[in-house]
């Protein structure tokens, strides 16, 4: 469950219990959730747990009189069928109470829920779709998807729902309109290239290669697919240059940011008759105009012997450079432990990171002595993480102690790197490996005793058998 949604649904808890406690002090009106569907169904469940809790299922007028939105949500069908006769119900409790488990409830809440979409089409589908998306996978929830895309079709509101913030009403938006078929391949194209959410983009996409794989290839259509955000959509241009006579653009591609469409490329550079290794090797010969992603874009079509012309990238004074050609390196498998380990004190972060991955993946075990002088305050930041990296993948005590070090480093990342690796430490395990004297360990424990609540703090003294 997403940290979002978790705080939507004890949002929707606390309201409910705060409406069945008589409101907030000063009998200020408890306000009702506001738009989010998880909350809603969140709220529309606490009400009737609490509301069951303290006086059971039955009806009574006292704990409902007044509270219109409890009696919605009570736990006796009558009461909720009741409330939903009663004028002007809450629109998102209507519809939850459409997916009722009973039958009469649920058949009232349907009859006034077409009655708001035939007053107010725009206005309720705004509203509720996103919860009744959500209510679609209950046990009866398939009338509300088979309601929403006929409420739909035909409507301005279908557009504001394509640029909905919530994702699903997005999505569901979206497909609704792509099965109208009333888009033309270049407003498909358009539609794919603009939208930033990646499984959208990707219905747009399709739906583009499907028209011009029927009606004909379309420049500006292809074009639009270019220019997209997402490399997806970038792939699927460059896929679609073939059909449109223009295979030969394909190595204008080799040098994305992105893999999938630099593998695109690469095939159609094949296709079309051509080397995609000369291509990307012939990018990569003239260290004057190398790019970064012209040096990945080679190591993914390289072999191991291309070693030394990834090497020589490694002296290049561009950073970004530098970092890419230790990733190839590890992607030929074509490392060398010395090179690599006197490229850790590089001053561009991403050559030390690489580094670190590299020496983490091939090298043996590194001196512990040579790795802490790396974590110390006069070394920069990023050459502090990628030296703890290395010393907590290697294990033993001086990465606890390079880790008690890092505890008061200003970056939040390596702190918090810092505070999770002493969190988890074994301590007794350290002592019983004759890695350090209990002495030793207790001294480090009291230095990081904050991090530890009192009766965390006080185990751990005692399996090093050192007491309070």
């Amino acid at each position: 469950m997403s940290a979002r949604r978790e705080r939507a649904i004890w949002a929707g808890r606390e309201i409910a219990e705060r409406l069945l406690d008589g409101g907030d002090p000063g009998h200020t009106p408890v306000p009702l959730p506001e738009g989010v569907a998880d909350t809603w169904i969140a709220f529309d469940q606490g009400v009737r747990d609490i509301h069951r809790w303290r006086y059971g299922t039955a009806y009574d007028g006292r704990h409902v009189e007044g509270l219109h939105v409890v009696a919605l949500c009570h736990p006796d069908g009558h009461v909720r069928e009741g409330a939903l006769r009663a004028p002007d119900p809450v629109p998102e409790l209507v519809a939850i109470r459409c997916t009722d488990w009973v039958p009469a409830v649920r058949e009232q809440a349907r009859r006034v829920l077409h009655a708001a979409l035939t007053a107010d089409p725009a206005g309720t589908l705004r509203r509720l779709t996103p919860l009744l998306l959500r209510l679609g996978r209950r046990e009866h929830g398939a009338w509300a998807l088979a309601l929403l895309p006929e409420a739909m079709r035909g409507r301005p509101v279908q557009a504001e729902l394509r640029e909905s913030a919530d994702l699903p009403t997005r999505r569901f938006a979206a497909r609704v309109a792509l099965e109208s078929g009333q888009f033309g391949v270049r407003e498909l194209a358009r539609q794919a290239a603009a939208e930033l959410d990646p499984p959208t983009a990707r219905m747009w996409a399709d739906a583009a290669l499907a028209a011009m794989a029927v009606d004909g290839p379309d420049d500006r259509a292809v074009d639009s697919l270019l220019g997209a955000h997402i490399p997806m959509v970038r792939a699927s241009g460059v896929t679609a240059l073939r059909g449109a006579g223009r295979a030969a653009e394909a190595g204008e591609y080799l040098t994305d940011c992105s893999g999938l469409v630099r593998a695109c490329a690469r095939w159609l550079v094949r296709q079309d008759g051509g080397d995609p290794y000369a291509r990307c090797r012939e990018l990569v010969a003239d260290p004057g105009r190398v790019t970064p992603y012209a040096v990945t874009g080679f190591a993914e079509c390289a072999r191991r012997e291309d070693g030394p012309l990834l090497r020589a990238l490694l002296g290049h004074p561009a950073g970004a450079v530098r970092a890419a050609a230790v990733a190839g390196l590890r992607l030929l498998d074509a490392d060398d432990e010395q090179l690599l380990r006197s490229l850790l004190d590089d001053p561009w972060p991403g050559v030390a990171r690489e580094v670190s991955r590299s020496l983490r993946a091939t090298a043996g075990p590194l001196p512990a002595d040579w790795l802490t002088a790396r974590v110390a305050p006069d070394r920069p930041t990023h050459t502090r993480r990628a030296a703890f990296h290395l010393l907590r993948a290697q294990g033993g005590v001086a990465a606890l102690r390079a880790a008690l070090s890092l505890l008061d480093v200003r970056d939040p990342g390596l702190r918090e790197l810092a505070e999770g690796t002493v969190r988890a430490w074994e301590w007794q395990r350290t002592l019983l490996a004759r890695q350090a004297e209990a002495a030793e360990l207790g001294a480090l424990l009291e230095r990081s005793a904050y991090l530890f609540d009192d009766y965390q703090l006080a185990l751990r003294y005692d399996r090093l058998g050192l007491g309070t």
